[in-house]
């Protein structure tokens, strides 16, 4: 089945290769600190971050977790809270294989994650194949490889909704977005024949404080260079599964 969304949480299980993965996107652990040095004073939400996801651990019992880019929130060095609060998860989190497919916020990941007990590798910003499942972050162009798969998982968009009532009210809702992928803006990048002919998932941010792109507004302008000429027939669905049709006419 590739990859379902679990109901009611932004992340899903997918079936890669044998194995049955978690994979969550856009952690963003420290984001706070990162926050406070723009002016913006918030509690910390890294303990309710950590048993969230924990949580999620417990009740899907993967065989690897896999954070799909920007497990950190600092761009360069990690700093304190931020090293902290990674560290802090991993203590929490059960021995298994954990794969961070590095993102634009992942500069440095590697000097904290050396420091952790489970086996945790790393990939390129464009991306790992597991089985017919390629992952990619979104900041940068897809593999070939990853985008040769039956499904492309994709976040750092942080997708979002806007919706409004009948008298004017209006609330931010997390989205997924899924559609086919449109091959010729891959085929223009990477030059050849390229097989592409899948799938693609854009995941809904883990953190829901770290903003992202209003979708279904006008003016708003995607982060992701294959975006949105890469999805075809893009629909949006609420975490809870609501089917919400065409991203742009929501």
């Amino acid at each position: 089945m590739g990859v379902e969304p679990i109901p009611d949480e932004p992340a899903a299980v997918g079936t890669c290769g044998g194995e049955r993965v978690l994979v969550v996107a856009d952690f963003h652990a420290g984001i706070e600190a990162g926050l406070r040095r723009e002016g913006v004073e918030l509690p910390d939400h890294a303990p309710d971050r950590r048993e969230s996801l924990c949580a999620l651990v417990d009740a899907e019992r993967p065989d690897r977790l896999l954070f799909l880019g920007d497990l950190g929130h600092s761009i360069g060095d990690p700093g304190r809270d931020e090293r902290e609060e990674v560290l802090a998860l991993f203590d929490a989190l059960p021995d298994l294989p954990v794969t961070l497919v590095k993102g634009n916020h992942d500069g440095d990941a590697q000097s904290v994650l050396e420091r952790v007990d489970q086996p945790v590798e790393v990939t390129p910003g464009h991306g790992v194949r597991i089985g017919e499942v390629g992952f990619a972050h979104g900041h940068t162009w897809p593999s070939p490889d990853v985008l040769a798969a039956d499904t492309v998982c994709v976040g750092h968009e942080h997708p979002v909704v806007r919706l409004e009532d009948e008298v004017g009210g209006a609330r931010v809702e997390r989205v997924w977005l899924r559609g086919d992928l449109d091959p010729e803006p891959f085929r223009e990048f990477h030059g050849g024949d390229l097989a592409v002919d899948g799938e693609l998932v854009v995941f809904p941010g883990f953190n829901d404080l770290s903003g992202g792109t209003w979708v279904n507004v006008a003016g708003q302008e995607f982060l992701a260079p294959f975006l949105p000429d890469g999805l075809v027939d893009g629909e949006a669905y609420l975490l809870d599964g609501t089917r919400l049709g065409d991203y742009r006419r929501v």
